[in-house]
């Protein structure tokens, strides 16, 4: 059977056959001819379930992004760590219900962040492949670290403030000053982590109370707390549909079996910005 071949997986039901597995060299073509750029600086946010077998796995799905970036290119990805917050959605949802007693023990339980944490497995194996790619460095934030390989990493992940999880002064703003692409590898444009730049630019966005745990190099634990941006994924849906109609610039097309999209970060941003200006007005 061909690439396109499709098994049933239920009444009415069908998913792509994976077929046999792709070579770097075909996936970074397929990357090329949707539009990644060699030079280029690329966040990507994967499901390697979708884009099915890879030769060398994620290893493999990883060199042929740098294949198709070149050696002047720089690779991006999101390493991160709810599991360490006490006020993130993760914490809630695995907190809910416990006893006064059952909850200290879940909190010394917490794993204490530090830039050799691995990356949450909510943000996918890619990202966890690449933190520990070597010469990928690392942003300090405790929430929401990105590891950046290549030219442009040390700029990209050098400051990241506390109270700036993704906002003009992390690595999201950068990259957005640097008209860097975002690849969405068979990931759903809901979880489009650039879009939540926008909401730093509202003049009455509102703010909360922020607690993690954090490992220093002394390897002493310490609970850290901090007043930043609340951030809010629920327009994401809507939004990501928006764009996948009206982005001009935006590109669709299959990496290995996965769907999947490129867009331009800046141009994004500012569509999503005036879509979500109007909405809220």
């Amino acid at each position: 059977m061909t690439d396109t071949a499709l098994l049933r997986t239920g009444p009415g039901r069908t998913r792509p056959e994976p077929g046999p597995p792709r070579s770097v060299g075909q996936l970074a073509g397929q990357l090329r001819e949707l539009g990644v750029r060699e030079g280029g600086t690329l966040l990507v946010q994967s499901s390697l379930r979708a884009v099915g077998p890879v030769a060398g796995g994620a290893h493999g799905v990883v060199r042929a992004l740098l294949a198709a970036l070149g050696a002047r290119g720089t690779l991006v990805v999101y390493t991160a760590t709810p599991e360490n917050s006490r006020t993130s959605p993760y914490y809630r949802a695995r907190t809910a219900g416990l006893t006064r007693a059952e909850l200290a023990e879940y909190h010394e339980r917490m794993p204490a962040w530090h830039p050799r944490t691995p990356a949450s497995p909510t943000v996918g194996r890619l990202a966890e492949v690449v933190r520990q790619w070597p010469g990928a460095l690392r942003s300090p934030h405790p929430q929401t670290s990105f590891a950046a390989l290549g030219p442009a990493a040390g700029e990209l992940t050098a400051v990241h403030p506390l109270d700036c999880h993704l906002g003009d002064e992390s690595p999201v703003g950068r990259m957005y000053r640097a008209g860097a692409q975002h690849l969405m590898l068979g990931a759903p444009m809901r979880h489009c982590t650039p879009l939540h730049l926008l909401e730093y630019w509202q003049p009455d966005r509102p703010q909360q109370l922020y607690t993690c745990v954090r490992r220093t190099d002394g390897a002493a634990r310490a609970v850290e707390e901090f007043t930043a941006t609340r951030l809010d994924d629920g327009h994401f849906e809507e939004m990501g549909e928006m764009l996948l109609r009206e982005l001009a610039e935006l590109r669709q097309g299959p990496v290995g079996a996965a769907r999947s999209v490129l867009l331009p970060i800046r141009e994004a941003v500012d569509l999503a910005a005036n879509w979500y200006s109007n909405k809220r007005s």
